[in-house]
């Protein structure tokens, strides 16, 4: 029950809700003396848009009414689908702003029916639960039926995840802050999940006598190690790899989520032994030979699935199947990548320099090798000559110069993974994303991606998220309850080098 303090300041709020909402309506339709208001003359567009808004969205049938209340016809869907096709990109700003806050909730019900739930408290329980779920019932936006409807006409749902993909794209870029633009990203987010809940999903193992056109996407969609060409992409698909995806009936030939695999001896160390070309394409597998699953590469393909758990259901799915092929096989990590990790390390560059603080980042002894490597004039800046060796990676072409940074650079890597935080949780996304999934940070690697891009991202640096799987879910748990990193003794020897070292 709600103490009777609670229900007497509601009931407040409630009255002086209604008082404005009664005092906005009297301004809006007096006709004030010596005053006039002019607004811009509606483009035709508009007008379009409240037309078929008005004409496809219907009315929220009343709460007795819900379930005998007959449903829209179908071109009510495919006309909505094709006149948002149709509009550019500025037109779908106003067209989503528009449904959005012109057909949502009904807030004068909610308030009501608020206050009737508190009039209720002292009444039996079956009393109570029938005004919850009148109240219940009236939180649904009115567009949400008409989403429910989209969801039922052929290539609907794929609409209502590109749909969802442009509202995000609104929210990131700030087109508009509108609550309203958040609350249909949040119904959409409701329906998509419960209509991608892993029950739903078909999971499907890719290989080269697979479909032209899923193969084509595969290559499409990769995100963390591009496909160089169908050679490249045979050998993805080939012996002792795999490739799984997840499928959705609603949206067939659409891989969702990507998953590559790599079938070795032992947890790989860097990935150019793994997506690098091999002359034997059309060798047998030997099962003696595969040890270890390396999860290498994890993509999702569809922007309007942001937020809906697929990646962490499908590397499961993936250990269950991978066991059945192969019983003993006991080893499985990632090889993963650490975007961000050299932005993350030239913004403290930057930021040290600016402070005056480089001794705090490296000792006396390693500023001394980093200008000896450099062959700096006395009295040069090492922190700038520093800072452009990583930015330009020229560094990586000196073997001195990698002797010298390695231990700086890992230890800083490290601290990057273990120690930076978002709320209490992994600031880097691809290790929140493992330590959620209850992997542990198992191992730093040392020009495990010399690729240009894995230098400029990482500084070719890739780490392994163990899955200890009779630990994942204590891991998991402690993690997201307690934001709990689990970490090796490598990882942790790194971070105590950074304490010892680094005066951060």
């Amino acid at each position: 029950m709600i103490s009777h303090p609670i229900i007497c300041a509601f009931r407040r709020s409630v009255r002086c809700w209604r008082r404005w909402a009664v005092l906005k309506a009297t301004v809006e339709t007096s006709d004030l003396s010596g005053f006039r208001c002019y607004s811009k003359p509606s483009r035709s567009g508009v007008t379009g848009m409240e037309e078929i808004l008005s004409r496809v969205v219907a009315p929220l049938p009343t709460y007795e009414t819900r379930d005998k209340h007959p449903p829209p016809p179908e071109s009510n869907s495919v006309e909505f689908m094709h006149f948002y096709r149709s509009l550019d990109k500025e037109d779908k700003l106003s067209f989503l702003a528009k449904l959005s806050q012109d057909f949502g909730v009904d807030h004068r019900i909610v308030s009501e029916l608020a206050v009737k739930l508190l009039d209720t408290q002292l009444r039996d329980l079956a009393t109570i639960l029938q005004v919850e779920d009148r109240l219940r019932y009236s939180l649904a936006p009115r567009y949400k039926q008409l989403l429910i409807h989209i969801s039922r006409v052929e290539g609907g749902v794929k609409f209502l995840v590109d749909l969802r993909a442009d509202v995000l794209e609104i929210i990131s870029s700030k087109a508009s802050e509108s609550p309203h633009i958040r609350d249909l990203n949040s119904t959409l987010k409701s329906l998509l999940s419960e209509w991608f809940s892993v029950g739903l999903l078909r999971l499907e193992r890719i290989t080269w006598q697979s479909p032209c056109e899923i193969l084509q996407k595969i290559s499409q969609y990769e995100a963390v190690h591009p496909v160089r060409n169908w050679t490249d992409l045979k050998r993805r698909v080939g012996p002792y790899r795999r490739c799984y995806a997840f499928t959705h009936a609603a949206m067939p030939g659409e891989p969702l989520v990507l998953l590559h695999v790599a079938l070795t001896e032992d947890i790989s160390d860097n990935i150019q032994s793994i997506v690098r070309e091999f002359a034997s394409l059309d060798s047998e597998e030997d099962v003696n030979k595969i040890n270890a699953a390396i999860f290498y590469s994890i993509s999702s393909t569809q922007a309007g699935l942001q937020g809906v758990e697929l990646g962490n259901y499908l590397i499961k799915r993936v250990v269950r199947e991978l066991q059945s092929e192969f019983p003993h096989m006991v080893k499985f990590s990632s090889l993963s990548p650490i975007p961000g990790f050299s932005s993350w390390l030239q913004g403290l560059l930057s930021q040290c320099r600016k402070e005056g603080r480089g001794s705090d980042l490296l000792s006396e002894q390693e500023w001394r090798e980093v200008e000896q490597a450099t062959n700096l004039a006395p009295g040069a800046p090492a922190m700038d000559a520093l800072r452009k060796l990583i930015s330009t990676n020229e560094w990586v072409h000196s073997e001195s110069l990698a002797h010298v940074l390695e231990p700086v650079l890992m230890r800083l890597c490290a601290w990057y993974l273990y120690g930076e935080k978002r709320r209490g949780y992994a600031l880097n996304p691809v290790a929140n994303f493992h330590l959620q999934n209850g992997a542990t940070m198992w191992r730093l690697n040392w020009h495990a991606d010399t690729s240009p891009r894995g230098v400029s991202n990482s500084c070719g640096i890739m780490v392994n998220y163990r899955y200890f799987l009779n630990e994942t879910s204590t891991n998991s748990a402690l993690y997201l309850q307690n934001k709990v990193i689990p970490a090796s003794e490598q990882v942790l020897g790194f971070v105590s080098q950074f304490h010892k070292n680094s005066k951060l």
